[in-house]
């Protein structure tokens, strides 16, 4: 909810309805969220709601709307947010050596303001005549920072109330900036990104084929909020649009991975708002070698050390209510009795999640249906452990176990059917399957890396808690 105080969604906005969120008991109910929950309407919050809308007109309405929001119920209606001129954002570019990249990003940039931050390039000549034939401003720094430096070398000649940070090897679509600042209609949101999606390669081979269906820096076709523990968690660094007032001190400097991370989790731990707009589309180059690919998976992995110090609380690798992973337990033992165990479990919790929704005309039903999404979100969590985060184990565990072998040969074929059917990729299932396993075993090997190196297994542990 808004604090007192607080600015107010303005007038004449719209929110609709997630895809994801469910009208129940004629509209008495609604169920969605992220994390899920149930929310009850008084007769008063329902007048607001036309069919899967919430229009601001009033305090009553501001305040549905804004909780809506904030709850990842529902999402802004683009077209009736206000347009804002792109003379209000200044673009943040930091390069070093990638003049041709940086050519072709500043073509894309027509008529922006832009600040192209030379962190310490090996050749700073071609950089700068990149930057001057296209106007923008050269910042030039004597020793290499990292990206999270050289943006915020940038942040510091920003005097417009927004900023676009881009990295230099993306290409920005028409439209994007505009639209991306739309979104800050809401005087809460701190920082909005686009999606990222590979450009289009005649030498497309089968690592830039997997990325394009399958990128780490592309977070979905969804709009969503962005928030710890939630369907969205992070945004990429590649293109990020930001309220300067809300920034502080900017990136984490002492950071050259995951600090795009770092600070959305810090926006949100602020109590300001982020958002995740798939509608606007940035291209990024990805890498097209299997040393490159790999080594990126890897760097990206490590990063999970570093949030672990920052963010003890939000770094776990799978986030468990106990039923849950009593589930996975029994499931993984594969005895006699797991089965019964672990649909007693399931019936335990979906009773208790009935107990818990009087204000429901069926509660046993919704229960049921709730407690079902959970086991499925529980065995996609229990994949990701043994594919991704606890692959060494696996591995181990496959040599001497018969029932771990199992238990790694069902996850493999769920999560490979699962990711093909979900992405449909221009490659053919073996060399999918094999790309997804080697995107896995080398991210993995980075966050076991990061754990070795800071003598801490925090990255590892999966975080098992009640929550109402």
């Amino acid at each position: 909810m808004r604090a007192p105080g607080a600015p107010a969604l303005p007038g004449g906005i719209s929110v609709r309805l997630g895809r994801h969120t469910r009208v129940i008991d004629d509209g008495a109910v609604l169920v969605g969220g992220s994390p899920i929950r149930i929310v009850a309407l008084t007769p008063r919050a329902r007048s607001h709601l036309d069919g899967d809308l919430v229009t601001v007109t009033d305090a009553a309405s501001r305040a549905l709307a804004d909780h809506f929001l904030d709850a990842g119920i529902a999402e802004p209606v683009i077209e009736s947010l206000p347009e804002v001129s792109t003379a209000l954002a200044t673009v943040v570019v930091p390069v070093r050596d990638r003049a041709t990249q940086l050519a072709r990003l500043l073509d894309s940039l027509g008529g922006l303001r832009v600040i192209v931050v030379d962190d310490a390039s090996v050749d700073p000549q071609p950089v700068a005549s990149v930057a001057a034939r296209h106007g923008a401003e050269l910042v030039v720094l004597d020793e290499n920072t990292g990206p999270a430096g050289a943006r915020n070398a940038g942040l510091a000649r920003v005097t417009t109330p927004f900023v676009v940070f881009v990295d230099s090897d993306v290409v920005v679509e028409a439209g994007v900036v505009p639209l991306l600042l739309r979104h800050f209609a809401d005087p809460r949101l701190a920082m909005v990104a686009p999606r990222v999606l590979g450009l289009d390669s005649p030498g497309a081979n089968w690592i830039t084929r997997y990325e394009e269906a399958r990128s780490s820096l592309d977070v979905g076709h969804e709009a969503a909020i962005v928030r710890p523990r939630s369907r969205v968690t992070w945004l990429p660094a590649a293109c990020l649009a930001a309220r300067v007032e809300a920034l502080g001190r900017g990136f984490d400097a002492t950071m050259r991975v995951a600090e795009d991370v770092d600070l959305v989790w810090r926006l949100v731990e602020s109590r300001h708002r982020v958002r995740y707009a798939p509608e606007a589309v940035v291209r990024h180059d990805h890498r097209a070698t299997l040393r490159a690919w790999l080594g990126r998976k890897l760097f990206y992995g490590t990063g999970a050390g570093l949030l672990a110090v920052r963010h003890p609380r939000n770094i776990a690798p799978a986030v468990l209510p106990p039923w849950a992973a009593g589930v996975l337990l029994a499931l993984m033992a594969q005895r006699r009795w797991s089965l019964p165990v672990a649909a007693g479990l399931l019936v335990v919790t979906a009773w208790r999640i009935g107990r818990r929704a009087p204000s429901v005309r069926h509660p046993h039903r919704l229960a049921a249906r709730l407690t079902s999404y959970g086991f499925v979100n529980a065995i996609a969590q229990g994949f990701a452990l043994l594919l991704r985060h606890w692959w060494p184990l696996t591995a181990i565990g496959c040599l001497v176990s018969r029932r771990v072998r199992r238990a790694a040969a069902v996850a493999v074929v769920a999560d490979t059917t699962w990711e093909l059917m979900r992405t449909r990729p221009r490659l053919d299932p073996v060399r999918f399957a094999l790309a997804r396993r080697l995107d896995d075993a080398a991210y993995g090997a980075g966050v076991w890396a990061s754990a070795i190196r800071g003598r801490s297994l925090r990255t590892l542990l999966p975080d098992v808690r009640s929550r109402r």
